[in-house]
């Protein structure tokens, strides 16, 4: 797959510029696992079959990866679960050892790749913290400076000398990100670490992220929330295969991100399923459809949603209607839409005829996952000759982050009275 590599930043989003020397630089990075074809469960099997052939299989976690991190750069990695992103990072972290490349960091680095990891249950919240820092680089002394910061940023001051093995989890990861955020270090590596606490506790965490930003420190983030790397992010990179396959914006790195999810689930002709059909009306398809014709499962906001239904009358009607009803996840009804088939006035329809029909509308709808409900309705005559319920199902992605069920385009014209008479 191509590299597509854009500069641009986030609307309003200052990243820095070229000139800024390099914190991170990665050249053609290569990394593969071997993976045993057959288990061996047991010690009797392995003692059993001592020396029995082990047959393995080559997996490319990356495949020539390079890229560079600005110093100062907030930079988001993005992909699907076995794309190779938390390779790259323990490889950063000098986890794992590269079979090729080279990974160049300028200054310390701090790598913070699961929350807790170094903790001792068996000393006190206090203790643990003392011992991270030092772990962190820190000295003894800076670490008791800073103690009362870290214990009252993760709110556990009446919990400073409890043991952690009698710690909630909660209390854990709050203690956790709180010793993460004392990290005296040029590159800090994060790995999902924003959605911990409660909602006080996240806002909390989200203003020092921002703080963090603000200060000019490189921080790489590996996340699947598009809503943080949107926000926070000057550049962001998406991994897919063990490849880069986009590198730039982060608002289209968090699109193409949402499309690689769902495009794998695109939706099927029939199926193989039978046809729904009454005694009046048989449906031979319906979907949700691209420019090109090709039945799809997912849309994007701003896009236009295309829907197309194929049918076959098995009587003389005087006309007819597709009716389609629009309800979200929740099952709360959008919209409903009709489309008389053959035009408007629609002409009668003989029994045997086959007519296909599609409706184009603007997606104005807020990300999510959509049924349609449809209905082959007799006009004139009334009644409902054929009813499908959750007949197409779609998801809608890149729509902005707002509550509501759609967002619609707007225009704003502010006019400036001054001068007149209360």
């Amino acid at each position: 797959m191509p590299v597509e590599n854009k500069t641009a930043s986030p609307a309003g989003v200052a990243g820095p510029g070229p000139e800024r020397p390099a914190a991170v630089q990665v050249e053609d990075l290569h990394k593969s696992f071997r993976i045993p074809t057959q288990r061996v469960d047991s010690l009797k099997e392995r003692a059993v079959h001592p020396f029995a052939a082990r047959d393995y299989r080559e997996l490319h976690a990356l495949q020539g990866v390079s890229f560079e991190i600005r110093q100062g750069e907030f930079f988001g990695i993005v992909g699907r679960n076995g794309s190779g992103k938390s390779t790259l990072l323990k490889l950063l972290a000098s986890i794992y050892r590269a079979d090729g490349g080279t990974i160049r960091i300028a200054g310390r680095l701090a790598p913070f790749i699961e929350l807790g990891v170094g903790f001792n249950q068996e000393l006190t919240g206090r203790e643990n913290v003392v011992l991270n820092g030092v772990m962190m680089g820190l000295t003894p002394r800076e670490v008791r400076r800073r103690l009362d910061t870290v214990i009252d940023f993760a709110e556990l001051r009446e919990f400073a000398d409890l043991k952690l093995k009698n710690y909630s989890s909660g209390m854990l990861v709050r203690l956790a990100f709180a010793v993460m955020m004392e990290a005296d270090a040029d590159v800090l590596l994060i790995d999902e670490v924003l959605a911990v606490g409660d909602a006080a506790f996240q806002q909390k965490c989200a203003d020092a992220f921002r703080e963090m930003k603000a200060a000019g420190k490189t921080i790489v983030l590996v996340t699947h929330e598009m809503s943080a790397v949107e926000e926070y992010c000057h550049r962001a990179m998406l991994i897919d295969d063990g490849r880069i396959a986009y590198l730039g914006d982060p608002e289209e790195v968090g699109r193409r991100y949402l499309r690689l999810n769902f495009e794998s689930g695109d939706a099927a002709a029939s199926g193989g399923q039978a046809p729904p059909e009454s005694a009046a009306v048989k449906m031979l398809d319906i979907g949700i459809v691209d420019e090109s014709g090709k039945q799809v499962n997912l849309t994007e906001y701003g896009k236009k949603i295309r829907l197309k239904v194929e049918i076959e009358a098995r009587k003389d009607f005087a006309a007819l209607s597709v009716d389609y009803m629009l309800v979200n996840g929740d099952g709360v009804s959008v919209c409903k839409l009709r489309a008389p088939l053959g035009g408007d006035p629609p002409p009668p329809i003989k029994a045997g005829e086959r007519l296909k029909v599609e409706t184009v509308v603007g997606n104005v709808l807020m990300s999510g996952h959509y049924f349609v409900h449809c209905g082959i309705n007799r006009l004139f005559e009334g009644g409902v000759a054929l009813a499908v319920p959750n007949a197409v199902d779609f998801i809608v992605f890149g729509a902005p982050h707002d509550p509501g069920v759609v967002s619609l385009p707007h225009e704003t014209t502010t006019t400036v009275i001054r001068g007149l008479d209360s």
